[in-house]
């Protein structure tokens, strides 16, 4: 069976593709089980086969290979993609080895299902079960859903008695169908006039002339921070999530030195419509914009980002590919995130704080990430950044604040407001404005042609003006990876996706186009 993506599954669509193919693991969701006593590998294999033929989403495949809009195939059930590993040293793989390959691994995701299980055994007997799933497939609610059912059958099987589980009313195929029925217009007037309220570039004089060179990568681990964010939330009757909102907020707007910070942020749909029950991806983000430019006392703060984030809740629920495409027709830049996930069976067992690095990675299109991870007993904040936005002490900088800031008003919660947070970040004055030079290339006349011709035969368009960008011009963004297929059939490449979701008009881009092996 085919059918179009849910408007739930564009922004990860986008994600995906956006990605370099080695930093596709992002999409991944990762579950550690354990697994009953009394269970046997046969046990096992019944239970993951059961509950991938009950739930069509974990065996579908995704697809752009026809132009128009790209759809998605539910396969047939079939046995689950399973790879059992003993945890002895029996001259066999290890499993943390194999694990590691598999969970970093992107998905092939044409022809591979969105699910992949590694079980472990000790001393013949399965203890614990790794579940990679991609993003595609499954939101939180959904993995939420997934683990309960499976304990349950697994439960069954050891007390040897039939397992109740409810049957399943909704498939995605009709969530597709309710939502072919919507009229995302109203909400996506909101969105107009939101994005009409937003600079061109929210960074400003903070971005250095030319493409980002990486993304920095930097964590900090904060035990302290667990327990005052809840403090605090109790005491102001909103979601620890908004409290980290908060800080960021008034953070990143110390940095860019807006009026706001204008990002995105993300939350589920499961209350929008008659299928809040359906087992897919079904999460949207949502655009914040908090205006501190009167130096708000962060109590203040507080409560409009929480104000401001239910009026965007309000209207979340629409076509992510159409919001993009707004952007890029307002001539909008909107490449930063915020996101809060609860993690409570992840423990870090650290006493007190610290800032790790990882390796820096390729840059892909995205100014700022956020992920804000609430353990069962710390907090985790990542901050990925482009180099063209932020350097290694801005980066450092900005976890250490997002702590202090919190603790700060934990302990003294009077004394705070927005300007305080600037001083207690320090970051480095931002620089003169540079002189930004022009280096576009003048493009080949066929390096025009190939790209309008891409444009216009995935979006099944008469023409294609190379003077507006890809919006401008009549595409739809997810179809952008179609595009970009069809541009490797002509055999040109070094366009991005990122690039083609923004303001700069076609022809322009084309002259990025590459031939490989026929010129440099």
């Amino acid at each position: 069976m085919n059918m179009d993506l849910g408007w739930g599954q564009h922004y990860i669509w986008l994600r995906y593709h956006e990605l370099p193919p080695g930093a596709r693991h992002n999409t991944h969701i990762i579950l550690n089980l354990d697994i009953p006593a009394g269970l046997t590998i046969q046990n096992c294999r019944a239970v993951l086969n059961q509950t991938v033929r009950r739930h069509e989403t974990l065996r579908t495949t995704y697809h752009f290979d026809r132009d128009g809009d790209p759809y998605r195939v539910v396969r047939p059930p079939g046995p689950c993609p399973l790879v059992v590993l003993s945890a002895e040293k029996d001259g066999t793989a290890m499993p943390a080895e194999v694990v590691d390959r598999l969970g970093t691994a992107e998905f092939d995701i044409a022809e591979e299902w969105p699910i992949r299980v590694v079980i472990i055994t000790t001393e013949g007997a399965p203890r614990q079960a790794v579940v990679v799933l991609n993003h595609l497939a499954v939101d939180m609610w959904t993995v939420t859903e997934l683990k309960r059912e499976m304990w349950a059958s697994c439960a069954g099987v050891v007390a040897r008695r039939p397992t109740a589980v409810e049957p399943v009313r909704h498939r995605p195929s009709d969530l597709v169908r309710h939502e072919a029925s919507l009229d995302p217009a109203p909400a996506l007037a909101y969105w107009e006039k939101e994005i009409e309220a937003m600079p061109a570039d929210g960074f400003g004089d903070r971005r250095r002339p030319g493409p980002p060179v990486e993304t920095l990568r930097a964590s900090l681990v904060s035990p302290a921070l667990l327990g005052a964010a809840q403090r605090i939330a109790a005491r102001h009757r909103v979601w620890p999530s908004q409290v980290h909102l908060a800080a960021y907020t008034a953070l990143m707007a110390a940095y860019t030195g807006g009026p706001s910070f204008d990002h995105l942020t993300f939350t589920g749909n499961r209350e929008s419509g008659p299928y809040s029950n359906v087992l897919t991806c079904m999460f949207s983000p949502l655009l914040m914009r908090v205006d501190v430019r009167d130096d708000p006392p962060f109590a203040e703060l507080l409560a409009r980002v929480a104000d401001r984030f239910e009026q965007a809740r309000e209207h979340a629920y629409v076509p992510y590919g159409a919001v993009v495409e707004l952007l890029a027709r307002k001539g909008a830049r909107l490449a930063s995130e915020f996101n809060f996930i609860k993690q409570p069976t992840l423990e870090s067992r650290a006493r007190r704080s610290r800032v790790t690095w990882q390796p820096a990675a390729d840059a892909y299109g995205t100014d700022t990430y956020v992920r804000v991870d609430q353990w069962q007993d710390s907090v985790v904040v990542a901050l990925h950044a482009a180099s063209s936005v932020m350097d290694g002490d801005a980066v450092e900088r900005f976890l250490r604040a997002l702590e202090t800031v919190i603790l700060t008003y934990d302990a003294t919660p009077d004394g705070l407001r927005t300007s305080d947070v600037a001083a207690l970040a320090g970051f480095a004055p931002a620089p003169p404005p540079a002189r930004r030079h022009d280096l576009r290339t003048v493009p080949e006349q066929g390096a025009v042609e190939a790209l309008a011709a891409a444009v216009a035969r995935a979006n099944g368009l008469a023409g294609v003006d190379p003077d507006r960008n890809y919006a401008d011009a009549g595409g739809r963004v997810l179809r952008i990876p179609r595009v970009l297929a069809l541009l490797r059939d002509l055999g040109w490449a070094g366009v991005t996706l990122h690039e083609l979701t923004g303001v700069t008009p076609l022809g322009t881009l084309a002259g990025q186009l590459l031939q490989p092996g026929v010129r440099s």
